[in-house]
């Protein structure tokens, strides 16, 4: 599959305070010289085990969340254990920053620790799931795996389908058709891609070209002035490949005829099912995938046809 993968991303400290301080109710109480350090997952840790001396399991490169179950051990256990321990988890280099929440008072002890490691420590007001959910929806939105992939978007039938193929197949031709009976478009030309927690693909389009298609003799057109607001879509899963391939008539031997083979393609390591469609002149390739949408919503749920009839034959002629 033609893509393009961008590099490893990553946020400040500083970057995630401006961005979301207000909406989270997050502020700096020490370390504000130190805001530059790098946030590069989207996981989050409660390193309750660690301030109890247990360093074995210890995630240092994510933000460090100090909830009421550390907060209050640290308040209960001998201040100079504690101060050792957040000592041991603190010279570790890569981590981002330490988050007391609940509108609690840092601790005396987490602060000296922070200050003598140089980490940032901030608080919220916010209780510590809630948080723990914002925080991490948001660190997921910005800092996802990307990938850019040549080729048509659109949701089908409430399926994502990327439409792929080489230069001049009739991609956006058919992305034009199905946009007339009714389905919508996500994005021409070039799809933007992420993979999302949970293993998920969200593809959506670039700003410059968001609701634009390119269509070999009309040109540029707005899909969204043409066929009305419903025809277009920031973002959908993906969940379905189509690889358009432009073969001479008579030759339609090698592609599959009973549906049982199940193909795929990787992106950004994620497993997508993918079918290969021949382009011969006739054929309604628009009505193709609409079917092919309706087949793998399905499977989805179970239902493999033509496995079901392939086994039904097996049966019947075992009797026999």
């Amino acid at each position: 599959m033609s893509e393009q993968t961008r590099p490893a991303k990553h946020i400040t400290v500083r970057e995630l305070l401006r961005s979301r301080g207000k909406i989270l109710g997050l502020k700096a109480v020490a370390g504000a010289g130190n805001l530059n350090r790098h946030v590069t997952v989207s996981e989050i840790n409660r390193p309750g085990l660690a301030i109890a001396g247990h360093m074995e399991q210890f995630r240092a490169e994510r933000i460090q969340i100090i909830g009421q179950g550390e907060y209050a051990y640290c308040q209960k256990e001998d201040a100079r254990r504690v101060s050792a321990n957040l000592q041991k988890m603190f010279s570790a280099q890569d981590i981002p920053c330490v988050i007391v929440t609940g509108g609690a008072k840092p601790l005396t002890v987490i602060k000296h620790a922070c200050a003598k490691a140089r980490v940032p420590l901030l608080t919220t007001t916010s209780d510590t799931s809630a948080f723990i959910r914002e925080l991490t929806m948001f660190l997921d939105d910005q800092l996802a795996a990307i990938t850019y992939a040549h080729g048509v978007l659109v949701n089908v039938y409430g399926l994502g389908v990327l439409i792929q193929g080489d230069s001049g197949v009739g991609k956006s031709e058919c992305a034009l058709e199905l946009l007339k009976r009714g389905h919508i478009l996500i994005a021409d030309d070039v799809v933007e891609v992420k993979r999302r927690i949970g293993y998920m693909l969200v593809g959506n389009s670039p700003k410059n070209i968001k609701h634009y298609m390119e269509v070999r003799g009309l040109g540029i057109i707005d899909v969204e002035l043409l066929f009305g607001i419903g025809s277009t879509m920031d973002q959908s899963l993906i969940e379905m490949h189509v690889k358009l391939e432009s073969v001479p008539s008579g030759s339609l031997a090698n592609y599959d005829r009973t549906g049982l083979k199940a193909d795929s393609v990787s992106i950004l390591e994620v497993p997508v099912p993918s079918l290969r469609l021949p382009v011969t002149p006739g054929r309604n390739l628009a009505v193709l995938i609409e079917v092919a949408a309706l087949n793998q919503r399905l499977k989805n749920q179970g239902y493999f046809v033509a496995k079901r009839f392939n086994d039904s034959l097996i049966r019947e002629m075992g009797k026999k």
